[in-house]
């Protein structure tokens, strides 16, 4: 789609300071960009993901494999990214704001 990124914004966790993390970023040529530690609001975005994430799906359920996890984790993110509303859509859902969208250019073209 879009390729690989030129630099990835991490927090300090067990698993962004690895030694292999740190290999596969330099073989691919991808900076590592840590946030300073105690400053989570520095990567907002994945805090905010992450703890819904975890409210939603991992906090939520007892798992008794892998499987039901990722069966979980694909439905949620469904939900998350197609299904809810989105405030910067003006409350609609994805679909709802692209029929809209595909509507008004298709009404615009047609008066003019």
């Amino acid at each position: 789609m879009h390729g690989k990124p030129t630099a990835v914004r991490v927090d300090n966790g067990p698993e962004f300071t690895s030694k292999d993390f740190e290999l596969w970023a330099k073989d691919n040529g991808i900076t590592i960009q840590y946030i300073q530690p105690g400053r989570p609001m520095q990567n907002g975005y994945i805090e905010r993901f992450n703890r819904l994430y975890r409210e939603a799906v991992l906090d939520a359920y007892l798992f008794f494999d892998l499987y039901q996890v990722k069966q979980l984790t694909t439905e949620w993110m469904e939900e998350y990214n197609l299904r809810r509303p989105h405030e910067a859509l003006k409350n609609q859902t994805p679909l709802e704001w692209k029929n809209k969208t595909i509507q008004t250019e298709t009404t615009l073209k047609t008066t003019v």
